[in-house]
């Protein structure tokens, strides 16, 4: 039996080209997560507004809307806080509440509070029912229904004049009779125009899509956004926000149903809008960053490993002593079925190379113990004890199962 020698003394330090086979995909995962993120902050390093805004450019924006209403001499304001929202209004002013649903219930009474007051017109987003009840008391809400387009079937001027737009959403009933309801889907409107004090009124709109920048040229959508937006000579384009400071008063939180149920930034309630829409963008980003960083880092990780390297043992060992240390496992386990096994299958191995036997049938019963019965005296059924029976009962017996294996090799080389 050969054993390995000692390996003599070398130097463990790694030399610079392996240090650099071995740092270089990381380094590429990060030059690559640095320039991803460099780039990601040019495509982002403009100004981003959110949907509904009056200063966006995207699909869901309502830049389109904004100049209009400029073009025809209307004065457009934004406001992000309650405060800025209740004092711009007045009887010269339409209010436009982007999102209602994001007004916790006591922003939702003060809001209510100053446009019933202001004898101007304020329009609301798609409130859901909790917002309803508390900017217009009275008002019940209907489940929503896909946007289309739909006929105004009112006589409401603004809405005659606009004819068929983009409506539907979430639908509105008022028991006063003195509301006007326009584009009804399912039997309901998506439209209601409530009479207010003085020359004031509210309209409560189930859907903001035709007010936004890609459907504005649609249908009658630019028509009914300039007669509903553009009755005053001013126009404050309410944005609320979850950092306003007026809304940790109270319980400090919006409407958890209207929340849910009326989206972010002015969606319908009830509608499925998509979930990357009520994360914000920095979030957004962030996330898709790390993502980028860990599909990287995994694919490093996962690179070829190489060639397998033969390792040298640091010491030699007998076979005898491993044999012991082997054995003395096995009898420390009380394995006596796995001793007795492995003692079986080594002399099958021998024997079944000595009888003539492929080594691949060497284990096979039908094949080997005709071919050894040929060579020995040992009757069949003590053969097939003795080369495929049950473990030893005890470590005597395992010691003259050893004997008769022994004894039987022997016997078929010499025959």
């Amino acid at each position: 039996m050969t054993t390995a020698t000692a390996p003599s003394p070398t130097s463990t330090a790694p030399t610079p080209h392996q240090v650099w086979k071995r740092t270089r995909g990381l380094l590429i995962a990060l030059l690559i997560l640095v320039i991803a993120g460099v780039t990601f902050a040019a495509v982002r390093s403009g100004t981003n507004y959110g949907h509904l805004d009056p200063r966006s450019a995207d699909a869901k924006g309502s830049r389109a809307a904004a100049e209009l209403l400029k073009a025809r001499g209307i004065s457009v304001t934004v406001a992000t806080t309650l405060d800025e929202a209740t004092t711009a209004a007045g009887p010269d002013t339409t209010l436009l509440v982007t999102g209602p649903n994001l007004l916790t219930p006591a922003q939702q009474r003060r809001l209510h509070e100053a446009t019933t007051a202001s004898t101007g017109r304020t329009v609301l987003i798609a409130p859901g029912p909790a917002a309803a009840s508390r900017l217009s008391p009275g008002v019940r809400t209907e489940p929503h229904r896909p946007v289309s387009p739909l006929p105004p079937s009112c006589a409401f001027p603004a809405a005659r004049s606009a004819g068929t737009a983009d409506m539907g959403g979430v639908r509105y009933t008022a028991p006063d009779s003195t509301a006007t309801a326009c584009y009804p889907s399912d039997g309901s409107p998506s439209l209601l125009i409530l009479k207010g004090r003085g020359d004031g009124d509210a309209v409560l709109l189930g859907s903001p899509d035709f007010l936004h920048n890609e459907r504005l040229d649609q249908q009658g959508n630019a028509s009914l956004a300039l007669q509903l937006l553009g009755s005053r000579p001013h126009l404050v384009w309410y944005l609320p926000s979850l950092a306003d400071p007026s809304a940790t008063s109270d319980d400090g939180s919006p409407d958890n149903n209207d929340t849910n149920s009326g989206g972010n930034g002015g969606e319908a309630a009830g509608e499925e809008s998509d979930f990357l829409d009520l994360i914000p963008s920095g979030w957004l980003w962030g996330t898709l960053q790390l993502t980028l960083a860990a599909v990287l880092a995994a694919i490093w990780r996962g690179r070829r490993l190489g060639p397998l390297v033969v390792e040298r043992l640091p010491v030699s060992i007998r076979a005898s002593e491993s044999a012991e240390g082997r054995a003395g496992l096995y009898r420390k386990a009380n394995a006596r079925e796995r001793a007795a096994e492995s003692l079986r299958a080594a002399a099958r191995t021998r024997i079944a190379r000595l009888a003539g036997v492929t080594a691949r049938e060497a284990h096979t019963s039908d094949v080997l113990l005709p071919a050894v019965s040929a060579r020995t005296t040992t009757t069949g059924d003590d053969l097939s004890t003795l080369l495929f029976g049950p473990a030893p009962a005890d470590d005597a017996a395992l010691v003259l199962l050893a004997e008769h294996l022994d004894a039987l090799e022997r016997e078929v080389r010499t025959s």
